[in-house]
C-alpha cells in the first residue's frame, strides 16, 4: 500500500477529514477531501460528522477551524507552519491601538492568531472583506484594519472609508512586483491578470481582477480567456489547471512561495493520523471570544446572500 493508501485507511479509522489549502504542494491537495481557501475548509468541515480534522495550512488557519468546531480534534501536520503576516500584530500591539481609539471597531482579516481575533468584533476575509466594511460597519465612527495594509489600502479604494491600519503584510505577494505583471503581458499579450488584494497597489492597478484564491477559483471557470496571469502564490495554479485543462495559468511571479505552505507534505500528513500530534489547543475563553467575531461575519454574510 503507497502513503496515500495508507492516509486514506487512516482517515476512515480516525473518522477524520482533510482539509488543504489552495496553496498546498499538488500531492497533498489531492489527497484532501476538501480544498479551498482558509476559512472555507473551515466552515465545510465545521458541517461533516467527522471527529477529527486535519489541517494542512498554517497555524491561524487550524485554529480558526478549533474556533468553528471546538468539539472535534483539529491537529496541523506541519506544527512549525506560520504565518508571518499573522505574527506581525500580537494581543499586547492591539490592546494598545484599540486604547489610542477607544471608539474605533475593530476588523481583523482572518490572518490572524486566535488570541487576536479574540480583541476583534468583527472577522473578514479577502473576499468579503470590502462586503464587511459596506454592510456591517457602516455606521461605525472609526475602523481598526489589521494585521494587512495592503488589503486595508484596497478596501479602502473600494469603498471610500478610511481605516486606521496596521503595517503588517504578506512576505509572499509582496514579492509580486509591477513589473512582473508588465513583463506577463508582454509574454502573453491577450491573457487576463487576476491578482489577489495582498498585493502592493501598484500591482493591483494592472489586474483585471482582484481576488481571493476562492474567488479565483471561481472566475478561472468562468472567464472566456483562454489565457490567465496569476498574481498570488503559485500553489493555487495546480488547482486552476486542474479545474480548467483548456485553459493556460501563468505565475506573475515564481518567487510568490510561502515557505511555510510548503512544509506540509504526505508523510507528514500521515505521521499526524497514526500519532495524532500537533492538536491545536485553545482556551475555553479564546474559543467564544473569537468565536463571536467570525459568526457575526458568517451571519451577515448569509443574511446578505438571501437578500
Amino acid at each position: 500500500m503507497g502513503i496515500a493508501g495508507k492516509i486514506k485507511a487512516l482517515k476512515e479509522k480516525r473518522n477524520a477529514v482533510i482539509l488543504a489549502h489552495n496553496y498546498q504542494i499538488p500531492e497533498v491537495q489531492d489527497i484532501a477531501d476538501y480544498v479551498g481557501d482558509s476559512l472555507g475548509l473551515s466552515v465545510q468541515a465545521a458541517k461533516t460528522q467527522a471527529e477529527m480534522i486535519v489541517f494542512c495550512g498554517v497555524d491561524f488557519m487550524a485554529e480558526t477551524a478549533k474556533i468553528l468546531s471546538p468539539d472535534k480534534t483539529v491537529i496541523i501536520p506541519a506544527k512549525e507552519a506560520g504565518c508571518p503576516m499573522a505574527e506581525m500584530i500580537t494581543v499586547e500591539q492591539l490592546r494598545e491601538l484599540k486604547k489610542k481609539h477607544p471608539r474605533a471597531e475593530v476588523l481583523s482579516y482572518v490572518n490572524t492568531s486566535a488570541e487576536v481575533k479574540a480583541e476583534c468584533d468583527l472577522c473578514c476575509t479577502s473576499a468579503n472583506a470590502i462586503t464587511m466594511v459596506e454592510e456591517v460597519l457602516k455606521d461605525a465612527e472609526e475602523i481598526i484594519f489589521i494585521p494587512d495594509k495592503y488589503l486595508a489600502h484596497y478596501v479602502s479604494t473600494q469603498t471610500g472609508r478610511k481605516f486606521i491600519s496596521w503595517q503588517g503584510y504578506c512576505p509572499s505577494h509582496v514579492r509580486i512586483l509591477a513589473a512582473d505583471i508588465l513583463r506577463e503581458k508582454g509574454l502573453h499579450p491577450e491573457a487576463e491578470v487576476m491578482v489577489h488584494p495582498e498585493c502592493t497597489p501598484d500591482v493591483i492597478n494592472l489586474a483585471d481582477q482582484v481576488l481571493s484564491t476562492s474567488g479565483m477559483c471561481k472566475y478561472a471557470k468562468k472567464t472566456q480567456a483562454k489565457e490567465v496571469i496569476v498574481g498570488t502564490e503559485i500553489g493555487v495554479l495546480h488547482r486552476l489547471r486542474k479545474d480548467n485543462p483548456g485553459k493556460a495559468f501563468y505565475p506573475a511571479s515564481e518567487l510568490s512561495v510561502c515557505p511555510n505552505m510548503k512544509l506540509t507534505s504526505l508523510e507528514t500528513v500521515l505521521w499526524s493520523l497514526e500519532n495524532i500530534r500537533h492538536e491545536i489547543v485553545l482556551s475555553q475563553e479564546v474559543i467564544l471570544k473569537a468565536s463571536r467575531g467570525i459568526k457575526r461575519m458568517l451571519d451577515a454574510q448569509e443574511l446578505i446572500s438571501k437578500r
